[in-house]
């Protein structure tokens, strides 16, 4: 049996999946239903605390949330400890880096390192890292306060480049003010956004302050383009929305954001350009202020006064302080961390409740990254048994996240132990898709992207990863996972999977499907996909020359190729 999609499939496939938006295509048909009306928000109401372990679908399906996919033992581990005992011990496991591995294979130079060790490092760190839960939230953060190998400044400094990602790991369960202060001394944000070497406006050249950072700080980072109530729903004024800030914040943020440049001994004019007696490991170490290049006089946004020879240390904070603490930076924060890890479409009542625990943790600190987490993982509306059902719940799994779950859920392991899986950008031929190479500071998709002429789009509804999901990204996708499933991934395809369990009951078309089904679609796989998959497997004999194996492979590819598998619910 040949299971690669012939175009009228991988249309079909497309059709059915951009027509019904995030619900699932029943019965192998093209058609789609009617859009569904709205489903109305859940009462904003704590989550209830669950009377009994949860059993091992919905753990899977909890994992499939918290991490980049279940495993047999994260599994039984959920079950025996429950979700937030599970969640209490990701915290407290050691993180893993990024930063020992490139340094291992590029002498620490700067700007020395090549962006393939990096993909290495990801995968390393994606698929068998225990800290499944930080890896998870490192990733969504990698999203949201964006970096991107897609410059090739930042391509060439893979060391500086894993020492950024090492720090959202470093704080992903710290605060986000914290957070936000590493962010924006970065100097691999410095050079992605040009605020490193940022001088003050000269009157007699004509030059003024680099505006770039000062303003994806406030659309992207922290506070949106439009005033949001906690819920998430925007604040109107006559019926319009309220801009959140004014082309004259962006300029007073960015005089703020004047004579920030590379970590050295001194503050001199040849250390500001990255000569003098700059670190030789600047690139590693957060940028420095150099008072002579710093706006001194008064400066204003966001309603926020900083006196007129207020230095650049006291002026970034208060600048930090005043995004930090606006009403806005909980729910767009939260929101999109939503979005990420569980749902698209959250209800206006599950943003309140992040946003409530954003803004106090139970013990009155703002931006406890713990508390969102387990608030987003926790609520009734991530853990509700009805989710799977409402066509309006869930999320279209990202490419990254559909080739992780398939590495941990069946056993793959890297014959070099260095996960050497690498350029995964082309959506004809691989999965459209690059960790850590966002085209641009927007990510690969915007939070509230809507594909035009769908059933989304009827209802009003957000699909974010449908931004890069097109007939070649799917027709590329299935191909790509069809050779991985059966050969093998990565260079050489030297990543594979095991299929171990899968493999012992190969013979029993029911037995394994239940594998698969409970392990990429935590026991969700409906009667008719059931059956569908059930007589493709039974079509091949177990007794024939590697029959057992082409099973396996049959009703995996088969699994993921479908829209029921495509949305995570």
């Amino acid at each position: 049996m040949d299971p690669r999609l012939t175009r009228s499939a991988r249309s079909a496939l497309l059709a059915c999946s951009l027509a019904v938006g995030l619900g699932a295509c029943g019965g192998g048909s093209s058609s789609a239903p009617p859009a569904p009306a709205p489903a109305p928000a859940p009462a904003p109401a704590p989550a209830p605390t669950p009377a009994l372990p949860p059993t091992a679908d919905e753990a899977a399906r909890f994992l499939m949330q918290a991490s980049f996919g279940p495993t047999d033992a994260d599994i039984a581990r959920v079950q025996a400890l429950g979700y937030s005992g599970w969640i209490d011990e990701q915290f407290a496991l050691p993180r893993t880096a990024h930063l020992p591995y490139v340094q291992a294979n590029y002498s620490l130079l700067l700007f020395g390192g090549n962006f393939a060790f990096m993909q290495d490092s990801f995968w390393q760190q994606a698929v068998p890292a225990p800290d499944q839960l930080r890896q998870r939230v490192k990733f969504a953060l990698s999203q949201i306060v964006v970096v991107s190998a897609e410059s090739g400044t930042i391509a060439t400094a893979s060391d500086g480049f894993a020492n950024y990602v090492d720090l959202l790991g470093e704080h992903a369960f710290g605060n986000y003010r914290t957070l936000l202060e590493a962010v924006a001394t970065s100097p691999m944000m410095g050079l992605y956004l040009s605020h490193l070497r940022n001088q003050k406006a000269d009157p007699l050249t004509g030059r003024v302050p680099d505006e770039n950072f000062a303003r994806e700080v406030m659309q992207l980072f922290t506070i949106g383009l439009t005033e949001i109530n906690l819920d998430g729903t925007p604040k109107l004024v006559n019926g319009q929305p309220v801009e959140t800030y004014t082309n004259a914040d962006i300029t007073g943020l960015a005089r703020v954001l004047t004579g920030w440049s590379w970590a050295a001994q001194d503050t001199s004019n040849a250390s500001f350009n990255g000569g003098g007696t700059a670190y030789a490991d600047r690139i590693l170490r957060p940028m420095q202020p150099y008072p002579q290049f710093h706006e001194t006089g008064e400066k204003i946004f966001l309603n926020a006064t900083i006196p007129a020879g207020t230095p650049a240390q006291a002026s970034l904070t208060i600048a930090l302080d005043t995004l930090f603490n606006h009403p806005n930076l909980c729910p767009f924060i939260g929101r999109q961390l939503i979005q990420r890890l569980v749902t698209s479409n959250p209800s206006s009542a599950y943003i309140a409740r992040v946003s409530a625990a954003c803004a106090n943790n139970g013990a009155g600190v703002r931006g406890d990254i713990k508390a969102i987490v387990r608030a987003i993982l926790l609520d009734d509306e991530a853990r509700n048994a009805a989710g799977p059902t409402n066509p309006q719940f869930g999320k279209l799994r990202e490419p990254v996240l559909r080739l992780a779950q398939w590495a941990r859920c069946f056993g793959a392991t890297s014959v070099s132990g260095n996960w050497l899986i690498r350029n995964l950008d082309s959506p004809a031929t691989s999965l459209g898709q690059q960790p850590l190479r966002a085209p641009s500071v927007f990510n690969f998709y915007r939070p509230g992207y809507v594909p035009a002429n769908t059933a989304i789009a009827a209802v009003n509804l957000a699909a974010p990863e449908f931004q890069i999901t097109g007939e070649t990204s799917v027709a590329g996708y299935t191909n790509f996972m069809q050779a991985a499933i059966s050969s093998g991934v990565g260079v050489g395809r030297e990543v594979r999977a095991a299929y171990t369990n899968e493999l012992a009951v190969a013979d029993n078309a029911d037995a394994l499907i239940d594998r698969v089904n409970r392990c990429l679609m935590a026991g969700t796989m409906g009667t008719q996909q059931r059956q569908e998959i059930r007589d493709a497997v039974n079509a091949i004999a177990a007794t024939a020359t590697n029959g057992r194996a082409n099973r396996v492979n049959t009703a995996v590819l088969l699994t993921m190729a479908s829209p029921e598998y495509l949305v995570q619910k």
